[in-house]
């Protein structure tokens, strides 16, 4: 005689033993899944946490000196144009004129500018080498010296700075990195060349 009971017991041992085996197969392919996503999401923010990381860094290296400024004047005590001798700091990458922008801002007058060439156009600022600069549209050494030249009486709607009149230039790079220059125009002065 067959013992029916030892039988059923030893197959319900063994739909156990599968059922056990497909859960834990059905949690490997659910942790499998979750780590792909998990690497695929950390892989994303490691490229944008560089590349966040490269802009940061340029914007905070990337630096314009004023080395000089100056300002023609129209012979009745107002500046008409503005000049800046103009040189990057040591460690900034190149610095390319034509990317440039620059942010005019007076008591009376709030003007973006754009890169016009070696001369000024309306709403813009030109640029001129300066001694062994070999390039006007590029600082790539810390040696090089480029004037930036504006002219605010034909492009800012006949703007002129008068003595005491103050101003404000910010210089913003292909990188976002700005820098400002504050112009004073002494409350007296001679000839026409004033230094700004």
């Amino acid at each position: 005689m067959i013992n029916t009971q030892n039988s059923n017991s030893e197959n319900d041992r063994g739909q156990v033993g599968i059922g056990t085996l497909i859960v834990f197969i059905a949690m490997v392919l659910v942790a499998a899944i979750a780590a792909g996503v998990l690497i695929n999401t950390a892989g994303s923010l490691q490229s944008q946490a560089s590349d966040t990381g490269t802009e940061t860094q340029q914007a905070v290296a990337n630096q314009i000196e004023v080395v000089h400024a100056y300002g023609d004047t129209n012979g009745t005590n107002g500046v008409t144009d503005l000049h800046f001798v103009v040189k990057k700091s040591a460690g900034s990458d190149v610095i390319d004129m034509e990317s440039m922008t620059l942010q005019y801002t007076s008591e009376t007058t709030s003007e973006s500018l754009q890169y016009a060439g070696t001369a000024d156009s309306v709403g813009d600022f030109g640029t001129t080498a300066l001694a062994d600069t070999a390039d006007a549209t590029a600082l790539t050494d810390t040696g090089d010296r480029i004037e930036i030249s504006i002219s605010i009486a034909e492009n800012l709607d006949g703007e002129t700075l008068e003595a005491g009149d103050s101003a404000t230039i910010e210089l913003v790079d292909q990188s976002g990195a700005q820098f400002s220059y504050g112009v004073t125009v002494p409350a007296t002065f001679e000839g026409s060349v004033v230094e700004v």
